[in-house]
Formats: structure tokens, C-alpha cells, sequence
């Protein structure tokens, strides 16, 4: 297999079939947090170090601060041909223990000084050291099919499962982006993601070294943040519907901001679905749209919004290059017609999948159908021309009210434009009549004017139609949700 960082392991002159000419980018700024900073000759260096450490090594867990040792970790563990284990700092004991216990790391990676909990004590430490000065990289050795990350479900029902994502995967996900977003060498992209995820990790740092590209992770999002780095010449954003919704939040009072997202190249969502409301707001003000796109730790990219399409608000686009995608009924049986309309759960099969859940060989035989296509659980409906649109988690957002099949995310986008509504979530409960009846969540915009469930079930009805409105509003202060903003609907309906 070629190498995943051509940029850092091809020699002087070599033109990988990435079309990137090492020479030309050694001397660029490859990562950027802060004001600390590695040109791709200092990565290859210090990357090239660890890696000369671990050559040999299984599994490695990397402690995955926002900072620049976490990058430099899991590229030396990627050079060395070993599987990066990243660990979410934020991990609850017990979470994290379970994850140790499974995937059984040799070591763990850190940022010196990083205070590690007393989970991690049976490991030995390496402290990565990310200013070990210009250097050679070596030469990848492993497979398309050895493991590349095992990355950790968020664990919904059940204990967190390990998805084995091969190498093999993330060269598919990434040259498919590349194709679907003109991804480039010239590109700067900026974030402020997590770095124990796929979106931050892998698309948002291990995308840009593919390319040749720089990274500029601002640690903590901010719009400050955001409009610093794209004046100053970044040409992308990555972020989740969370830091989209405050940037449509500040643009009004910011004339920054909305000159920096105008000259933006583009801008892109993930992990949630990006509300209608906050698509408009946000072009509105800057003339720019932003495109999303649909994966899953365990398939990584599936669809996206191509950079030269229609960006349609509320859709994730068409399918990836290498990725076939089905619509299916209950029963398994192919949607035949994509009409706007008929909801199915998606399938998809491809090179950008996963090769197991660790130690779950039952987990895993049940993901996939016997042809090979794997269960997503997400609810989508698709157009005649191929864009598809999702309406929520086959578990919690498809709601069986009345006879009909009822997608949670159109309901939650039309509560969205209503003034009285900041934030919304639907999901459905039992009822004797209807099967399940819709439930509201809404955090209002001002607690002392808050709309009635009349006023809201009116608004609803006006604009999708009448079955589909909520029959119970409940009011909270804040929608509990994750490290990556996605609302935690479970926590809804137990509480």
C-alpha cells in the first residue's frame, strides 16, 4: 500500500499518485496549534523519532489532548505501522477502563506534563517529544488491510465497542473528500474539534498531511478564533452544528466574522445534522453556504455535498467515490424508488469500512447483511438525482405515529424557525391511539415568553402537515448533548 503521509515518507522529486511533491511542502507549516507550529521536515522528524521507538508495537494509546503532541503521536504511530488507540481525556472511569481492558495498548502516548488517571498507571508513558527537529520519516511498511485506529463508539447501549478501522479505510475516506471537496495542497483548514474522534482526527488532521496541506487547530473553538485564522489565509472549516449555530449567533455583531467566512473556500458541518435555520442565517449574512456530509466511526465518510454541487440545506449530499449506498425497508427489502419521501434505514458497502469490532465477533456478524452491506441504523430518504437527506437514528429519531413513518429532523428544523425557539429536539412515546405520539423538547429564547404547545403544534402543521405535529411540548433550560454537540436523546426520554 502507498504511503498514507507521501508528504512526510517519499524522497526528493517523487510525485506520489496523491500528486503531491514532497520537496515543495517540507518547508510549509504542517500543524499549527496556538503559537506552537511543525513544518512538515520538523514532523517528519519528530514523528519519525517516535515512530523508530514503537516500530514493532500492536496497539497504542494515545492520551488525545488538543494540543500539537497529540498529532505528532498518532502519526508516529501510523509511521511505525502500528493501531493508534485514542483516548478521550474527558472519559469517565469506569468508560475507560472498559476501553484499556479491550484493546489491551502496549504504552501510552502523552503531551509532557499531562497529569494521566490512575486508570492508565499499569502503562508504561512515553512523553511525546515534538521538538526533535528536522528529520527523516520512514517508510511505511504495513498493509491496506492492518489496522490503522481503533476508535471507540460513543456507547449508547452497551458498552463503547472498538471499531478496527484499517488503513486502507482512511486513504479511501480521504482521497474521496479530496475529490469531492477539490482538497488540495494549497489548502488551509481550520478547526477546533476533538482529536479522539474520527471528524477532528481523521479528517481534520490526518486529511490536511495527506494532502500536503496545513492544519490550524485553534484548541478551544471560538469565533474569534474562527475569524482570526480564515483573514489570515486558512481556506477551510470544519466544525459540528454547535459552533455553527454561535457563529450564526455572532455574525449580526461581527463584521470579522462574516468577512472571514465570506472568503472562506469552504465551509463544512458534521456530526449532527445542521439545522435549516442556521444554514440561511449563516448564508444570508456572508453569501456563503455551508455543505455537510454523513459518516460514521465505522464507515468514516459515506456522502457528502461535492464542492462543485448544489448545496442543498438539510441534505448530506451524494454518495462518496467507492461507496455504494441502499435505502431498505424494515424487513430488509430495497427501496426501488427515491422519491423525496419514502423513508428507509441506509446501507452501505464499501472500501471506507471497518474491519470488526474488536473482541465482538457477534457485534459484528449482526452490523453487516450476509452480501456485505453494513447496517448504519440511520433513517434517510433520497432524491430522484441521488442527494439524501437524513431524518434520524432508526432507535430514536423514527417515530410510528398513526400509521405513518415520521423522521425526527424535519419536525426539529420547523420548530427551529420558529422566533420563540433556540434550541428543539423531537422524539416519540408510547400511545394507546396513535403507536407513538411526537414529543417536543424546546429551550425557549426568552424562558418568560415561552411559545404555548398550541402555538408550536400550529407552526408545525402549517409547514410539514398536520400528522406530523408535536402532541407534547416540553420546556428545558439546555438540551443535554456530547462532546461533539449531538443531542443525547436517550438522556431525554430517561429523564
Amino acid at each position: 500500500m502507498s504511503s498514507l503521509f507521501p508528504a512526510l515518507t517519499d524522497g526528493p522529486g517523487e510525485r506520489s499518485e496523491t500528486g503531491v511533491p514532497p520537496d515543495g511542502v517540507r518547508g510549509r507549516t504542517a500543524l499549527r496549534f496556538g503559537e506552537r507550529s511543525l513544518t512538515y521536515d520538523e514532523l517528519a522528524g519528530a514523528a519519525g523519532a517516535l515512530a523508530a521507538r514503537l516500530r514493532g508495537a500492536g496497539r497504542v494509546a494515545v492520551w488525545a489532548t488538543p494540543e500539537l503532541e497529540t498529532a505528532v503521536a498518532v502519526t508516529g504511530v501510523l509511521l511505525a505501522g502500528a493501531a493508534a488507540v485514542p483516548l478521550n481525556p474527558k472519559s469517565g472511569e469506569k468508560e475507560l477502563a472498559h476501553i484499556v481492558s479491550d484493546s489491551a495498548p502496549e504504552l501510552v502516548l502523552a503531551a509532557p506534563g499531562s497529569r494521566l488517571p490512575d486508570t492508565l498507571a499499569e502503562l508504561e508513558r512515553i512523553d511525546v517529544d515534538a521538538s526533535a527537529g528536522p528529520g527523516a520519516a520512514p517508510r511505511e511498511t504495513a498493509t491496506a488491510e492492518d489496522p490503522a485506529l481503533i476508535v471507540y463508539t460513543s456507547g449508547t447501549t452497551g458498552p463503547p465497542k472498538g471499531a478496527v478501522l484499517p488503513r486502507r479505510a482512511l486513504a479511501t475516506t480521504l482521497d474521496a473528500l479530496a475529490d469531492a471537496w477539490r482538497w488540495t495542497a494549497d489548502d488551509v483548514l481550520v478547526h477546533g474539534l476533538p482529536l479522539f474522534h474520527v471528524h477532528g482526527l481523521v479528517l481534520g488532521t490526518l486529511g490536511p498531511l495527506r494532502r500536503g496541506g496545513g492544519v490550524r487547530h485553534l484548541g478551544r473553538f471560538s469565533t474569534d478564533g474562527v475569524a482570526r485564522e480564515l483573514n489570515a489565509g486558512a481556506t477551510m472549516l470544519f466544525g459540528v452544528p454547535t459552533m455553527y449555530h454561535r457563529i450564526a449567533e455572532a455574525l449580526p455583531a461581527d463584521p470579522e466574522l462574516v468577512k472571514a467566512l465570506g472568503r472562506a473556500r469552504l465551509l463544512v458541518s458534521g456530526s449532527a445534522a445542521l439545522p435549516v435555520h442556521d444554514h440561511e442565517r449563516i448564508a444570508t449574512a456572508t453569501g456563503r453556504r455551508v455543505i455537510e456530509r454523513y459518516g460514521m466511526t465505522e464507515t468514516l465518510m459515506n456522502t457528502s455535498v461535492r464542492a462543485d454541487g448544489e448545496p442543498r440545506a438539510g441534505t448530506v449530499g451524494v454518495p462518496l467515490p467507492g461507496v455504494e449506498l441502499r435505502l431498505v425497508e424494515e424487513d430488509g427489502t430495497p427501496l426501488t424508488a427515491y422519491d423525496g419521501e419514502s423513508v428507509g434505514e441506509i446501507q452501505v458497502r464499501g472500501p471506507n469500512l471497518f474491519t470488526e469490532y474488536l473482541n465482538r465477533p457477534d457485534a459484528t456478524a449482526a452490523a453487516f447483511t450476509a452480501d456485505g452491506w453494513f447496517r448504519t441504523g440511520d433513517m434517510a430518504v433520497r432524491e430522484s438525482d441521488g442527494y439524501v437527506r437524513i431524518v434520524g437514528r432508526k432507535a430514536t429519531d423514527l417515530i410510528k405515529s398513526g400509521g405513518y413513518k415520521i423522521g425526527a429532523g424535519e419536525i426539529e428544523n420547523a420548530l427551529l424557525e420558529h422566533p420563540g425557539v433556540r434550541e428543539a429536539a423531537v422524539t416519540g412515546e408510547p400511545d394507546a391511539d396513535l403507536g407513538e405520539r411526537i414529543v417536543a423538547w424546546i429551550v425557549p429564547t426568552a424562558p418568560e415568553a415561552r411559545p404555548t404547545a398550541e402555538e408550536l403544534a400550529d407552526h408545525v402543521a402549517r409547514r410539514l402537515a398536520p400528522h406530523k405535529r408535536p402532541r407534547v411540548v416540553r420546556y428545558l433550560d439546555a438540551l443535554p448533548r456530547n462532546d461533539m454537540g449531538k443531542i443525547m436523546k436517550r438522556a431525554l426520554a430517561d429523564g
